[in-house]
């Protein structure tokens, strides 16, 4: 259902498109921050560039639309993944996870996942204090990214990434 993003995440996620034309960094979600969580809502990350939400880019270039599938489907349920952006198409690296559902986003952000494995950490960085502009007290990072291969189930619905 939303190929373009899937795509992206995934590049992102293995660096193997090494460093971007507009950002000059590696494009890579190794080490990268998340630099907003606010509790009930969502953790948000993806500024390898800039780490602090302002920056960021896409393996198609700065910024890439958004894919009609992905608006379509709902926030309504904890742990989905959907792109973070300044308005319409406006997608680059930056991504969240719910921690509970969100139907103001419905239509407005890309959802292109879910968090198949793993919940109890996404739990872990929800309770993780914060100040009050939503920046974690003490880092909160993706140690290392990359595309496992096996044979665990799918995540449920075309376009879902696991």
């Amino acid at each position: 259902k939303v190929p373009r993003t899937c795509r992206n995440f995934m590049a992102l996620c293995t660096g193997e498109r090494g460093r971007g034309r507009f950002t000059r960094v590696p494009l890579h979600y190794k080490g990268c921050p998340f630099h907003r969580i606010i509790k009930g809502f969502m953790a948000q990350g993806g500024d390898f560039s800039r780490r602090n939400g302002m920056g960021g880019e896409s393996i198609y270039g700065e910024r890439f639309e958004d894919e009609a599938a992905g608006l379509s489907m709902r926030h309504d349920v904890p742990g989905l993944l959907s792109m973070a952006n300044s308005g319409p198409n406006t997608n680059s690296s930056q991504f969240f996870i719910t921690f509970d559902e969100a139907p103001h986003l419905d239509g407005k952000h890309v959802v292109f996942g879910k968090v198949v494995k793993g919940m109890e950490v996404v739990q872990q960085m929800e309770e993780v204090q914060t100040d009050q502009n939503d920046r974690p007290a003490r880092p909160v990072s993706i140690a290392n990214s990359g595309i496992l291969r096996h044979s665990q189930p799918r995540a449920q619905g075309p376009g879902m990434f696991a």
